[in-house]
């Protein structure tokens, strides 16, 4: 069996993911990666056991299953692989209004980006407070730190929770070499806005606000080391962070009101 920790990173296939995968491997983590598109998994995977002589385990999986999370735990226990990093990042955006979308569509949302997280921290913690080590980072966003915007209507909101349970989770954590970080990303250039069909209005925001994944990778694993509960990535998105702390809750609702249009697709209404 391997002597390198081993990492297990959801949303795998690309973007942020990828960008995680990318950088763990290159640090001599072994890996398991998963996702819904197993062709771009394997690849990747072969790939990074050529490059960097690691073990990459393959487990495709739609986290939108309400038993994805613990089938995926048991199989590997069953494999006899423990988890020392954990990166739960899948994610997604649902375009539009709230009540444009049916209850499926948001049920199978909250499912991935908040109880596939909570669930797999959950399931995974216990061995790595055993062993006396372990990293979870969840990959919020900046949304979670502004006021919500119209359409995309639970993105921000479930950014939000990964924050918050974060936080608590790291505090009750302490002291056990288990460490638990929420990466708060803003703009990160990936395919994420042409799945989400926003690519044509975001690609008019201005380069300074843009990252770069393997960037939001390293920085994120950098502040999980670190024991910081919450990381900002990038001194503009700090500077936006701050600024909106700093104003009155119904002016910074209606800054978001004017703005969020310029970043946020689904129909113009009222």
């Amino acid at each position: 069996m391997a002597s390198n920790r081993r990492a297990l990173v959801t949303g795998a296939s690309a973007g942020i993911g990828e960008a995680f995968a990318r950088e763990l491997a290159r640090r001599g983590h072994d890996l398991v990666l998963t996702a819904r598109r197993a062709d771009r998994l394997e690849a990747l995977a072969k790939e990074l056991r050529e490059r960097h002589a690691i073990e990459a385990i393959v487990a495709p999986l739609d986290l939108a299953r309400a038993d994805g999370p613990e089938a995926l735990v048991a199989a590997l226990e069953a494999q006899g692989l423990s988890i020392d990093v954990l990166v739960n990042n899948a994610g997604y955006g649902v375009p539009g209004y709230f009540e444009d979308q049916p209850w499926s569509t948001h049920a199978a949302f909250i499912q991935v980006l908040m109880t596939a997280p909570s669930e797999l921290a959950y399931r995974l913690l216990p061995a790595m407070k055993a062993r006396g080590y372990g990293r979870i980072l969840n990959i919020a966003s900046l949304a979670g730190h502004v006021p919500g915007s119209a359409g995309h209507t639970l993105y921000a909101a479930s950014k939000a929770y990964l924050i918050k349970f974060s936080q608590s989770l790291a505090l009750e954590c302490a002291g056990t070499g288990v460490h638990v970080t929420a990466v708060c990303p803003g703009f990160t250039r990936s395919e994420f806005h042409d799945v989400t069909g926003s690519r044509e209005l975001v690609s008019k925001m201005p380069d300074f606000m843009w990252m770069d994944a393997p960037t939001v990778a390293r920085q994120g694993l950098e502040a999980v080391e670190a024991g910081k509960a919450v990381y900002v990535n990038g001194r503009v998105n700090n500077a936006i962070k701050g600024l909106f702390k700093l104003l009155p809750d119904a002016l910074a609702l209606r800054m978001v009101a004017k703005q969020g249009r310029r970043f946020r697709t689904g129909p113009r209404r009222g």
